[in-house]
C-alpha cells in the first residue's frame, strides 16, 4: 500500500508532463497543414486576394523570393491559384529531375 501512493502520483507527474508535448505536437500539425493559406492571407494586408511583391516580402518571404517565376502573366501580384499552380509545376520537375537521375544510363 505504501508503494501503490508514490507510483500513481509519478503517473499522474508523467502524463502532466506529456499533455504539453502533446499539444505542442497537434497544433503545429495544424499549422502545417494550413500554413500556406494562413501566411498568404496574413501577408494579403489589403485583403483583395492579390498578393503583391512588397506585401510577400513583409509578410512571405519565400513567396517573394520565386515572386517572378510565380507572376507568370506578369499581372504585378499572385494569387493563391497562382502559388498553387507554381508548386505543382515545381513538384513534377523535380519527378522528372529524380526519375532521369535514376535510370540507368543505356550502353
Amino acid at each position: 500500500m505504501r508503494l501503490l501512493f508514490p507510483l500513481a502520483a509519478a503517473c499522474a507527474f508523467a502524463l502532466a508532463l506529456q499533455a504539453p508535448i502533446a499539444i505542442a505536437a497537434s497544433s503545429s500539425a495544424k499549422t502545417a497543414h494550413q500554413t500556406m493559406e494562413q501566411r498568404f492571407t496574413s501577408a494579403n494586408t489589403s485583403r483583395d486576394g492579390h498578393l503583391t511583391l512588397d506585401q510577400a516580402k513583409a509578410g512571405y518571404p519565400t513567396i517573394a523570393r520565386h515572386f517572378d517565376a510565380i507572376d507568370k502573366d506578369k499581372k504585378g501580384y499572385v494569387t493563391e491559384t497562382d502559388i498553387r499552380a507554381y508548386h505543382k509545376t515545381q513538384r513534377t520537375l523535380h519527378r522528372q529531375a529524380a526519375s532521369s537521375a535514376h535510370k540507368a544510363p543505356s550502353s
